[in-house]
């Protein structure tokens, strides 16, 4: 699972900070969270290939989050494009992407797809036999999701020696990795778990961005790997939490101590700071293993 984030920042873009978007690479999928003003030059930089993107996840409708969405579809286009295309966010999306390409009288050639949101519940908006993901109900000025995205467990590994061994026909050896017990040649019944190995633990990814804080969310992202939850703020400006739907630090290391994460990574941050690193001191505070989104840092897990 790797993730590269192309933007962190919140409001307005400047030269060396980007709105937020960023790319998740997992089991083979390149999914694109979020895509504000920029985002396609930000593929670009980082070498991504634009061809992998199939799905695009969009938070909410404020233009930090998604303004760099109609360029990005029309370079589709350009580029001469013929993989579909499926895009999800909140009710609106699809009124407000057709109408730029149309009145620009842009037509994309390659098939495009909206999945328009609106339930306030969890509910799986994409699945395969690899992956799923899942809506995070937020708490923001505007309708807002985060992504829980999760790996499905692999098939157990198979150790080849001991069923060696233990004389099993190689015809069996597809059913033991699906986990069955399996007779040997004598007839005896082989526990599966005598002749295979753990799959790697199944990986998740929780997106919590933009929201103010929402302990709602603790059990839904028990145990994630890793979660990036926004921090626009630090304690000593908590008072604009209220007014903005956003978080600080603090209570971001408070949601992932409450959920167990394994990692937390920090974003969203506030123009007014020019020391990232007071937002990890501060969600140390309540929670240890925690990482600063920067534009085109690359995280591997």
């Amino acid at each position: 699972m790797n993730l590269t984030i192309l933007g962190c920042h919140s409001a307005t873009p400047t030269a060396s900070a980007h709105p937020t978007a960023q790319v998740l690479e997992m089991k083979g999928h390149l999914f694109l969270i979020d895509c504000g003003e920029g985002t396609q030059v930000q593929l670009r930089r980082y070498k991504v290939k634009f061809s992998r993107i199939k799905h695009i996840f969009i938070s909410h409708l404020h233009g930090d989050h998604f303004f760099g969405l109609p360029g990005l579809i029309s370079t589709f286009l350009l580029l001469g494009r013929e993989a579909e295309l499926h895009v999800y966010g909140p009710k609106g999306i699809k009124e407000a992407i057709l109408l730029l390409l149309k009145l620009g009288k842009t037509y994309t050639n390659y098939p495009l797809y909206f999945h328009e949101l609106e339930e306030t519940s969890p509910q799986i908006i994409f699945e395969d036999d690899k992956v799923s993901v899942e809506t995070i109900p937020l708490d923001h000025r505007v309708y807002t999701n985060g992504f829980l995205f999760k790996e499905k467990p692999d098939d157990r590994k198979l150790n080849v020696e001991a069923a060696r061994k233990l004389n099993i026909d190689l015809s069996y050896y597809n059913k033991i990795k699906q986990g069955f017990d399996v007779e040997n040649k004598a007839g005896k019944l082989i526990p599966n778990k005598e002749i295979t190995f753990d799959p790697p633990q199944p990986k998740s990814y929780a997106f919590c961005s933009d929201t103010a804080y929402n302990p709602e969310m603790v059990p839904q992202i028990e145990n994630a790997t890793v979660l990036y939850h926004e921090s626009t703020f630090l304690e000593e400006h908590h008072h604009l939490c209220d007014k903005t739907k956003h978080s600080t630090a603090k209570e971001a290391g408070v949601i992932a101590r409450k959920a167990k994460v394994g990692t937390l990574i920090l974003g969203h941050y506030s123009g007014r700071y020019d020391n990232l690193e007071l937002f990890r001191k501060e969600a140390q505070e309540v929670f240890e293993n925690v990482e600063l989104a920067e534009d085109g840092r690359m995280f591997s897990f």
